[in-house]
């Protein structure tokens, strides 16, 4: 590559990356600026002097909770997710059983379908049973894994090696333990960014928390920023704080594990 098309490369690749930035930067500057500065000012305005009022008056506002009910939940979910996914998928990979490619690709359909679809069922499931407005409503629907975290496990499970397995069923492991003690292991980038992809689907999750909760005991990150807005729909320095304090987790993850996520790419795509 020669050095102009280098230069041309990596200008286009800063334009792309201020062109995403710049709205995140945006929203944590405003969250800085006092109500009065935002008023009479520009949005491009630099705070002066920077505040944290805005952040006070989340606390205030009850969005300590939203935040620990979204917390919450997503640990919940994904627990779940992790769990009876890599089950499912261990058992479409290498289980033998009859109708198991059938059953598998019947269920792997299901990604077709809108989840908009399946809010009124499951509405009605729940306020049957009167799970509405509680904790449980919000986590049931997407505990017992997803068609798409089985359908990556499943490829992933297939593609390791046989010896191993045949190894440790020679030492006396069960399945449970091939599981355990082999599959994870041996899983453990693919995992990591199902992990990932899980937190932030489940935490950015709006429309099923909006229909099955009311009130604030339940209320999650998305409904309370939500709430927030058009509760004061003229502090919009009050609503970029809420956004920032929702978003800044997710920031610290992705940091985290984001070798993790290179490896599982890297890997997938050497299979």
């Amino acid at each position: 590559m020669t050095s102009s098309r280098a230069a041309a490369v990596y200008a286009g690749l800063g334009l792309g990356a201020l062109i995403t930035l710049a709205p995140f930067a945006l929203a944590l500057l405003t969250s800085f600026t006092s109500a009065r500065q935002f008023a009479t000012g520009t949005p491009l305005s630099w705070p002066r002097p920077p505040t944290l009022a805005n952040y006070t008056d989340l606390a205030g506002a009850g969005f300590g909770r939203a935040l620990a009910v979204t917390a919450l939940m997503t640990a919940v979910i994904l627990l779940g997710q992790l769990s009876f996914s890599v089950l499912a998928a261990y058992a479409f990979a290498r289980l033998r059983f009859p109708g198991r490619d059938a059953l598998f690709w019947v269920y792997i359909a299901t990604l077709m379908v809108p989840a908009t679809v399946t809010v009124v069922p499951l509405y009605l499931m729940m306020a049957q049973v009167g799970l509405r407005n509680t904790f449980w409503a919000l986590v049931l629907p997407f505990v017992f894994g997803s068609p798409y975290a089985i359908f990556l496990l499943r490829e992933y499970f297939r593609a390791i090696p046989d010896d191993l397995i045949n190894a440790a069923r020679l030492d006396g492991a069960n399945t449970l333990d091939v599981i355990m003690h082999v599959i994870v292991p041996a899983s453990r980038p693919i995992l990591v960014t199902l992990m990932l992809i899980t937190v932030v689907s489940q935490w950015n999750n709006f429309m099923w928390p909006l229909v099955i909760t009311s009130g604030a005991k339940w209320r999650v990150l998305t409904v309370a920023t939500a709430a927030l807005q058009s509760r004061y729909n003229a502090q919009w320095t009050l609503v970029m704080a809420a956004t920032t304090v929702a978003i800044a987790p997710l920031i610290v993850l992705f940091v985290a594990f984001q070798r993790h996520i290179v490896r599982s790419i890297v890997m997938t795509g050497l299979k």
